[in-house]
């Protein structure tokens, strides 16, 4: 039986992709998480039950997903120290990782981006302990997180609403600036990723998500927080800034789908887009929601609020030729999964 890791396993991605794995393998899952955005399993796993095993929880009646609660530094200091820790301590069985995915990061969109860019930096240190572990650990296959926020902002301006492709982040010429600390962090984790791969032999893939959204993402993303208030027949609407800024929006699920494409057939540490070729506004976002609740607010704009770059989207050109993949689900058909999740805890409410 395989046994994966997954890092920052209880945030958005990291739940769909322990529950993607639960559901359709048989294999065991090892699941790190702090919990200081994440959600504790119990609050997303269906007849949740679990045993304590020293500090880590064994969930489920078949006991294959264990959760260890802690800052995931910590866990890699342990496993440097001693590259058995977790077989010798929790009596697991198994040699090395199959597949390890590595969601855990310092997130929380446009508001932590700007508003406290040094905590963000942080993730700087989390990913040099990682690509450290897995250089010596050698699991079988890795999965490397960057972002859209990687690409030279530069070519997102409110002039040119340019088609982002992997060709514009080449580390053999001169690089753009990325966004933030954030886009630093990601780009610096791409870079490691090529080591990795090239210098050790490891498996390796990255992915660079645009805005990934899902029915169970938290309300301090856009989609979800406009969803609600979309469900609330908030009118006057408020939009932060014009409200002209636009994404690439991505369901969760395409995304989950894509990551396990990849893993198949990618292993030298490049990185792929992972969007829907297609730039909404958030004015269009809004149009959308209002729609499907069956009503035509007023626009409020917020012009001292943080909006990011003018336009973030993706050339899925490369992608498409290269392994014929595209997103299934449709922008509205994505929107409303989450619309109708707001209202149904809207209505669960009173």
């Amino acid at each position: 039986m395989k046994f994966h890791l997954v890092s920052g396993g209880c945030g958005f991605v990291g739940r769909n992709m322990v529950k993607r794995l639960l559901n359709t393998t048989n294999d065991k899952v090892f699941m790190i998480d702090d919990l200081s955005i994440g959600r504790h399993p119990s609050a997303w796993l269906e007849s949740f039950e679990s045993r304590q095993l020293d500090d880590i929880e064994i969930i489920g009646k078949e006991e294959r997903l264990f959760f260890w609660k802690g800052d995931f530094r910590n866990l890699l200091f342990y496993m440097r120290e001693n590259p058995r820790y977790l077989q010798e301590r929790y009596q697991l069985e198994f040699e090395k990782f199959s597949d390890v995915y590595h969601f855990a990061a310092i997130v929380g969109g446009r508001l932590k981006i700007e508003g406290d860019p040094m905590m963000v930096a942080l993730d700087l240190s989390i990913d040099a302990e990682f690509f450290y572990w897995i250089t010596q650990h050698k699991p079988e296959r890795v999965l490397y997180p960057s972002s859209s926020a990687a690409y030279p902002v530069s070519l997102q301006t409110t002039q040119d609403a340019i088609a982002l492709s992997e060709g514009d982040i080449d580390f053999e010429k001169n690089l753009g600036t990325p966004d933030m600390t954030y886009g630093w962090s990601k780009l610096t984790g791409e870079f490691l990723a090529l080591i990795a791969a090239k210098h050790y032999g490891v498996r390796v893939v990255c992915i660079r998500p645009f805005s990934g959204y899902g029915e169970d993402q938290e309300l301090s993303y856009p989609v979800p927080a406009i969803a609600a208030r979309a469900a609330g027949k908030e009118d006057p609407f408020e939009v932060w800034g014009s409200g002209k800024q636009g994404r690439d929006f991505v369901h969760i699920d395409d995304v989950i789908d894509f990551i396990h494409l990849l893993m198949d057939n990618v292993g030298d540490g490049s990185a792929y887009n992972i969007g829907s070729g297609k730039l909404t506004s958030f004015l269009e976002l809004i149009e959308v929601f209002a729609d499907i609740a069956g009503y035509k607010p007023t626009i409020k704009p917020l012009l001292d609020k943080p909006v990011g770059v003018h336009s973030r989207y993706a050339n899925m050109d490369y992608v498409t030729q290269k392994f014929g993949w595209k997103p299934k689900i449709s922008l509205r058909e994505g929107m409303k999964r989450v619309y109708e999740r707001q209202l149904e805890l809207i209505q669960s409410k009173g």
